[in-house]
């Protein structure tokens, strides 16, 4: 069994606009994108609004076909499956929702939420016993405990129902589980609770997660690699530690130069970008980022960014003509 997982390459998609001029009609929501989770890994997925990764999320779900490219899940193609495999297949990727309060059927209790997965998959637990057993060791298993079991989600708070959608998630013992912005609608210290149980669970049950959100914070908290996402592309990924203090593209530096600092001094290094993200429907040539990017030339226009490599981080690679690796090397030179 290899420790690779999930391993994605060349991954394209687009969607169709009606009404666009001839050209311009589609939306380029992920263009080229490759990724790789390790198993009991965390993968945070970190870029701004409208940049493609909850397009990745849903394609991952196999709830989008990619156009092009190819997605490798422990040596299976997802979208080359039918029938009983494709169904058994689905068991093994799971989501938590951004939501804790729209994803949740204010009509069903507790455990009837969770154990609705069953109601498809047929053979995980076929008798009643046998589910409200393994309905109560989920509830457990998240810290609710088993009274919370015949209570609707309006009796609970709003980290208490991202629990349940936590549990609903591992009722079909899943490999991989994507939670998309899954503390943004939380408060700070209830955020805390559920990333902790996330980090818990991983521990005892050696999950692998996808992790998407706008907060930094959050990610460098959870992650143990990331990948930053701009325009339907990622343009940097790496070990946690070498993206937030050694980011090499240029858009990466202005991402983590932008989260909120203790120290006032460090406002000096900001980096505020200028204009705005181009469409999708008409996206730069070459580079996407070198509208908006301090370092351009000519040749970001013109050609593709080459795939940047760390020398002193494996793993570390942005795409980009102009690294900001080069520049803290001129720095250390001149030093």
């Amino acid at each position: 069994m290899s420790d690779q997982l999930l391993t994605v390459r060349d991954l394209t998609k687009s969607f169709r606009v009606p009404g666009g001029r001839k050209g311009h009609d589609r939306l380029c929501a992920l263009d080229g994108i490759d990724l790789d989770l390790a198993r009991g890994q965390t993968l945070g997925l970190v870029g701004e609004s409208g940049c493609g990764k909850s397009t990745l999320a849903r394609t991952l779900m196999m709830l989008e076909r990619p156009d092009s490219g190819t997605v490798t899940f422990d040596g299976i193609d997802p979208f080359a499956l039918k029938g009983k495999e494709l169904l058994e297949f689905r068991r093994r990727v799971q989501m938590v929702f951004q939501d804790p309060y729209a994803s949740l059927n204010a009509r069903m209790s507790a455990g009837d939420i969770i154990a609705e997965p069953w109601r498809t998959h047929r053979g995980l637990h076929p008798s009643r016993k046998d589910r409200d057993t393994r309905v109560r060791e989920l509830l457990d298993l998240v810290g609710l405990g088993a009274k919370a079991m015949e209570k609707f989600p309006q009796e609970f708070s709003g980290g208490q129902r991202q629990r349940i959608g936590i549990a609903r998630a591992l009722a079909l013992d899943p490999d991989v589980i994507i939670c998309d912005e899954p503390v943004s609608a939380l408060d700070l210290s209830v955020q805390a609770q559920v990333l902790n149980l996330l980090n818990d669970l991983q521990q005892q049950l050696g999950i692998s997660y996808v992790f998407i959100s706008h907060d930094l914070s959050v990610v460098r908290h959870v992650a143990d690699r990331v990948a930053v996402m701009y325009l339907g592309r990622i343009v940097e990924s790496g070990p946690t530690d070498a993206v937030f203090d050694q980011p090499s593209h240029p858009y990466t530096g202005a991402l983590m130069s932008a989260a909120p600092k203790l120290d006032a001094v460090d406002r000096a290094d900001r980096i505020l970008l200028k204009g705005e993200v181009p469409s999708p429907l008409n996206p730069p040539s070459g580079c996407r980022f070198r509208t908006r990017c301090w370092k351009a030339t000519d040749v970001c226009a013109e050609e593709l960014p080459p795939l940047a490599t760390d020398s002193a981080v494996p793993g570390h690679a942005a795409e980009c003509h102009h690294p900001l690796t080069e520049d803290r090397a001129a720095l250390s030179q001149s030093a």
